[in-house]
């Protein structure tokens, strides 16, 4: 099915998952084209973001950011064209990024929108490696981080959008950088294009081995979005006073209930005192409002080719559903984006 002039399919919350989601907490609908009222402009979406957080909005558990309602619009950032304008400040034929959602079109009076400019050469990188997810990486490794020349980064999810970026620009910063992926060939990629010193695939069988052994001096800086078993291997190899940025947990997204095993918050404090561990959450958008400092560094370090990208691409708005189930299964090799529409 592709986008029409005359009809707004959008992908509404059916229900509310329980466990990881399926194709039946998603439905499709189609809907007249909105018009726009005076000051307003309508956006007709051609890329659409997809993320791990989106998970967490379908639930109705208390977190940093309100839940999805059922029978309401998925929430995502998008790469939008401007094709109604009754507002002054926006033409039509304008490239913006927005948060419309998971639908064809939608109506904004312009707040919250970034202009990226007329012609950009990638629209789509304003979802990923200009857009959150880049200056996700970027905050957390700095600021957080705070990696010096000769420590040892180890970044789980190593090839996806947020990882991936981390890892370079701890190569950018002198760290040796010890990836950790599924499979050989995300293992492949983080070393032949991220330049990665190492990277250890999470599937192995003796995975807290192959960690240990690719980390003899320790981990200085572990930049957490997985969890499970990959914390519970880095655990015992961090340095004393190693940095945690904690950026996402994608590995208990779906659980109903706690971890099986024994208790390992006791090991876990024990740790983070006798090494002096420093452990920050943080979320983006709310936390930091340097996207400016950010959007400088990396396009001088895309522009010098210091910086590699890769995204996983899918046609099509009515596959949103199961791509973002197989991306809570790390089925996507890079940063996943819905092409909705052509341009």
């Amino acid at each position: 099915m592709t986008q029409s002039d005359k009809t707004n399919r959008r992908i509404v919350l059916a229900s509310r998952p329980q466990g990881a989601p399926t194709a039946a907490n998603f439905r499709l609908e189609e809907a007249p084209v909105p018009q726009p009222e005076d000051g307003e402009v309508l956006l007709r979406t051609v890329y659409l973001s997809l993320d791990p957080y989106m998970r967490g909005r379908m639930s109705d558990a208390p977190s940093y950011a309100a839940p999805v309602e059922v029978d309401a619009v998925m929430g995502a950032g998008t790469v939008s064209r401007v094709v109604a304008s009754r507002n002054a400040d926006y033409a039509v034929g304008e490239w913006v990024l927005a948060y419309s959602g998971w639908q064809d079109y939608a109506v904004s009076d312009g707040a919250g929108l970034m202009r990226l400019g007329a012609e950009p050469q990638h629209p789509s990188h304003a979802l990923g490696i200009l857009g959150m997810p880049g200056f996700t990486a970027y905050i957390g490794l700095l600021d957080i981080g705070r990696p010096q020349a000769g420590e040892t980064l180890v970044v789980a999810a190593c090839t996806g959008p947020v990882g991936a970026t981390a890892g370079q620009i701890g190569k950018l910063k002198g760290c040796r950088v010890v990836g950790v992926a599924g499979g050989p060939e995300k293992c492949r990629h983080a070393l032949d294009v991220l330049g990665f010193d190492a990277c250890i695939d999470h599937k192995a069988p003796d995975f807290a081995q192959q960690l240990a052994r690719a980390c003899p001096d320790g981990i200085d800086i572990y930049y957490e979005n997985v969890g499970g078993k990959v914390f519970d291997a880095v655990l015992p190899l961090l340095n004393t006073s190693a940095r945690i940025p904690v950026c996402g947990l994608i590995s208990y997204y779906n659980a109903t209930s706690l971890p099986p095993g024994p208790d390992r918050l006791a090991l876990l404090m024990r740790t983070v005192l006798t090494k002096r561990l420093k452990i920050q959450g943080f979320i983006i958008t709310d936390d930091y409002s340097r996207y400016d400092e950010f959007a400088g560094d990396m396009k001088s370090w895309l522009a010098a080719g210091q910086m590699k990208y890769r995204e996983d691409m899918v046609d099509g708005l009515e596959n949103a559903p199961q791509a973002f189930i197989g991306l809570l299964q790390g089925k996507n090799f890079g940063k996943l984006v819905i092409r909705a529409g052509a341009d």
